[in-house]
């Protein structure tokens, strides 16, 4: 007996297959091959879905790029977005490589930035970790001394103060920072020493010219305290009539300058400026900024 069922069977087409080319269906990411200087850094959401390891093999990942990205972020004040890009550069970059180690310098910079000192600390000693004696390492030395600082944790900072001038002896901002942290110490020969090594070396605004001053006053020097402080006053205020003349397009008229707030820190992790009442620049130690910015 024949089932009905059979009978009723219908019968499909063979077809005629697919093309050579067809491209099968499938439930993978595709391949991302995204160009990072092609990336408008206001957008975080693009960095994301860009630069994530499930979607991106490492060797098409330019890592060099990826951190000018990270500055980006920095010049524009987007902090924590560039702590996440210069990790992720870190990341994508060769382990334990001269710009895994870059990557590394600047995320504690922008850390330093966000007043985030403990993350800052963690990613300069990532750095040192990777070398030491490199190109990098004496900016990490400096910015680890300033992140120590700010933590509370004044005898670590001046010890890798004093690395930063033992790696690079021309590096000024280390000297300034020696001295800062020497002032502290009491040690004020010492500390002129290192303030006058950051001049020599090009480091000529006002506030080391004040540190200096403070320097010699507790020295007991107490003239060329007075003249160093007179030549710090003199080019703070050069600095506010540039200042104003970019602003205005002129020079200020004879009414004079007024009352004057702290000078921000230099450098992308620099100290805080103080309130515009202050009626002295707050004293600060100081950050270098990002590598390359």
């Amino acid at each position: 007996m024949t089932d009905e069922r059979d009978a009723d069977r219908h019968e499909f087409s063979a077809g005629q297959g697919v093309d050579a080319d067809y491209e099968e269906f499938t439930l993978d990411p595709e391949e991302l091959d995204a160009d990072p200087t092609t990336v408008d850094p206001v957008d975080s959401r693009v960095l994301t879905d860009v630069l994530d390891r499930r979607n991106v093999e490492s060797d098409v990942v330019d890592v060099e790029r990826l951190i000018d990205v990270g500055l980006s972020y920095m010049g524009i004040n987007r902090f924590e977005e560039a702590t996440e890009t210069f990790e992720r550069a870190a990341r994508f970059a060769d382990e334990d490589s001269l710009e895994a180690q870059e990557a590394w310098v600047n995320k504690g910079a922008a850390h330093a930035e966000l007043e985030e000192y403990d993350e800052a600390i963690g990613a300069y000693q990532e750095a040192l970790r990777i070398d030491d004696d490199s190109e990098h390492a004496a900016t990490a030395e400096t910015n680890l001394a300033y992140a120590l600082w700010e933590f509370g944790r004044h005898e670590q900072a001046l010890e890798h103060a004093e690395r930063a001038v033992e790696i690079d002896p021309r590096f000024a901002q280390a000297w300034y920072n020696r001295g800062f942290l020497l002032v502290e110490r009491g040690l004020h020969e010492d500390a002129v020493n290192c303030f006058d090594n950051a001049i020599r070396l090009g480091y000529r605004d006002a506030g080391v010219l004040e540190e200096k001053a403070r320097a010699l006053e507790e020295a007991g020097e107490h003239e060329r305290a007075e003249e160093v402080a007179d030549r710090a006053e003199e080019i703070r205020r050069e600095a506010e009539e540039e200042l104003v003349e970019e602003q205005t397009g002129r020079a200020p008229g004879p009414g004079g300058q007024g009352g004057r707030g702290g000078q921000p820190g230099r450098g992308g992790a620099g100290g805080r400026g103080a309130s515009p009442e202050a009626g002295e620049p707050e004293r600060e130690l100081q950050g270098e900024g990002p590598e390359g910015f």
